[in-house]
């Protein structure tokens, strides 16, 4: 007779490799589970654990977050000349998930091993930009601007896509939160609070370009691979990354502002069909894991 428990493990592990085929991800579990008591850089308690438990969310927001990025030229230079970002999408996302994994319910040692890697690795690229401009990817006014559009994107997509939303403080704890892991990536002067966050964001409007390069990637986003089962969901995340963008980003790139009737119904769909997806993440996933390390529910 198939137990309950049995029937569990079978799904958990049916949805676990749906999703690593979505994501790229490949990363190992393990480094979660230890040393036990150790809270991390920011704990169980923070805005961030609770933010990035939200798999659907992370990746409507990652997915936005990195077509906004893309219309900096320099910093669309540095991955454009030093990654294989262009040929192997869901890699370079796997690899941006596990590190935010990492830095957000790891252990603290293991946590900031993993940013020392990511900063040894910046320190080594540079170069210049299609104008000739010079880059390198430890720039901390670079690295402040990738910080901004990334925790700005994950916390719109939490607050368009969570059932129960967070209150403007925790939105601003979130932002305080993020910004010791972007200062420790050498991202100087970030913002604490929300509309300030976005208001700096906005601040780059100048430098914004969505050149022959930024085209390219937001073609190759838009054509996200992935089997023919999960196009549906697909189809549904990157039109939510729209929805949560920016009304002057939607401009930039040429993209009419967002109609609330779909916007709304896409976020309904996207909602119910991450259900499974979210009952998988609380039984196993890396905040699961984080969680038995602390020996909290």
């Amino acid at each position: 007779m198939v137990t309950k428990a049995l029937t569990e493990q079978l799904l958990v592990n049916l949805i676990g490799e749906r999703i690593r085929r979505i994501t790229g991800s490949v990363g190992s579990l393990d480094v979660f589970m230890q040393p036990k008591g150790d809270p991390g850089l920011l704990g169980p308690d923070s805005m961030a654990w609770r933010v990035h438990e939200d798999l659907t969310v992370m990746m409507v927001g990652g997915l936005s977050s990195l077509i906004i990025q893309c219309l900096h030229p320099r910093a669309l230079a540095a991955v454009w000349d030093h990654s294989d970002f262009r040929h192997n999408l869901r890699a370079r996302l796997g690899r941006t998930a596990y590190f935010v994994a990492l830095t957000t319910y790891a252990a603290e040692p293991v946590a900031l091993q993993a940013i020392e890697r990511v900063n040894a690795i910046h320190a080594k690229v540079c170069g210049l930009d299609l104008q000739g401009q010079p880059y390198t990817a430890n720039e901390p006014d670079l690295i402040r601007w990738v910080h901004l559009a990334e925790v700005t994107s994950f916390l719109t997509a939490y607050q368009h896509l969570a059932l129960q939303p967070l209150s403007a403080a925790q939105c601003d704890q979130y932002i305080l939160e993020m910004s010791r892991i972007g200062g420790l990536l050498g991202a100087v002067d970030l913002p604490v609070t929300w509309p300030a966050a976005n208001a700096a964001l906005l601040d780059y409007q100048p430098a914004l370009r969505f050149d022959a390069r930024a085209q390219e990637i937001l073609r190759i986003i838009e054509a996200y691979p992935t089997d023919l089962l999960d196009r549906p969901f697909i189809a549904l995340v990157l039109k939510s990354a729209l929805d949560i963008m920016p009304t002057w980003v939607l401009s930039l790139i040429g993209r009419p502002p967002v109609c609330a009737l779909p916007s709304q119904a896409t976020r309904l769909a996207l909602q119910t069909t991450s259900l499974p997806i979210q009952w998988m993440i609380r039984k196993s996933g890396v905040s699961a894991i984080a969680r038995e390390r602390l020996q909290v529910s």
